[in-house]
């Protein structure tokens, strides 16, 4: 699984049925990866190949076709049926002529390009591979002399609801954070080749021979009173949050949660008007040596 945008949930998912709901929170987070391009293309001029490595139901890929008109696109990711959709967004926008797609497990498809990246992004794809460092040493062998690598990891946990919200106990999310951060590391543990690494990126990349690293980040702000698309992404990565961890939280916080989910409750996500979304998303570069 590998997706330019998500919170994590259960593996065994249908994607087929999840792609709308993904495609609408990549739609929900355009500003940033509108401002991540623009800063990007200050240093990537005139790309002839960008790949989109984990590229889901491709927003990002084609959004990238649209700061970039002279690129050809190629959307890589392992779920065929995100591609799809990845494929039928593309003739939507007409940017088809200039859009290909890659299906297979990353980073080993990769080798199935016709020829070397000139951009490479890698959207919190890297995080769902065992060795990731193997991983990057595979993103950096598939740029061409003078390519880029741009790996979108890290930032901050996203906030949604004021500390306190009224019912339960003050500080919800921060403890969320907390259940969160430990399934994710066991989530790592128990990937196929796991490899313990210290996630610092610009060290990383300069380990696979990249070189010229650098980091930004990113702010989406999207203050309350929210939109329906922002109500229901947030709905969504609480959704996902009471079914991965739930069972990790104590009985008044489980309590809460369900209060937030349940539509016909005035205390909902859906229908309290101090819901936001706030989140710090961090970008590293760097260049193969020409």
């Amino acid at each position: 699984m590998a997706h330019h945008h998500h919170e994590h949930g259960p593996t065994d998912v249908d994607w087929a049925e999840l792609g709308p709901h993904l495609e609408a929170q990549a739609e929900l987070f355009t500003p940033v990866y509108e401002r991540v391009m623009a800063w990007l293309g200050k240093e990537v001029t005139e790309p002839g190949l960008i790949v989109d490595a984990g590229s889901g139901p491709g927003v990002v890929a084609c959004l990238f076709a649209e700061a970039f008109p002279g690129a050809r696109i190629v959307a890589v990711d392992s779920t065929e049926p995100l591609l799809e959709r990845a494929r039928d967004r593309a003739v939507r926008q007409g940017v088809a002529d200039r859009f290909d797609i890659l299906a297979g497990e990353l980073p080993g498809v990769l080798s199935e390009l016709d020829y070397p990246a000139d951009l490479l992004w890698a959207s919190r794809s890297l995080h769902h591979l065992g060795d990731q460092r193997a991983a990057l040493t595979a993103f950096a062998a598939r740029l061409a002399p003078g390519g880029t690598l741009a790996l979108l990891e890290g930032g901050l946990p996203s906030r949604f609801l004021p500390r306190d919200i009224g019912i339960g106990r003050p500080g919800l999310q921060e403890r969320l954070d907390v259940v969160q951060a430990e399934w994710f590391a066991r989530m790592r543990a128990d990937l196929p080749g796991s490899v313990a690494v210290t996630e610092d990126w610009s060290a990383l990349l300069t380990s696979v021979g990249l070189k010229h690293t650098r980091t930004r980040s990113f702010l989406l702000d999207l203050p309350a009173p929210s939109t329906d698309r922002a109500r229901t992404y947030v709905a969504a990565i609480l959704s996902r949050f009471r079914q991965e961890i739930g069972e990790s939280l104590d009985a008044e916080d489980l309590a809460t949660l369900d209060r937030l989910l349940d539509p016909a409750d005035p205390a909902s996500v859906h229908r309290r008007p101090d819901v936001f979304v706030l989140g710090a998303y961090t970008v590293h570069t760097a260049v193969r040596p020409v």
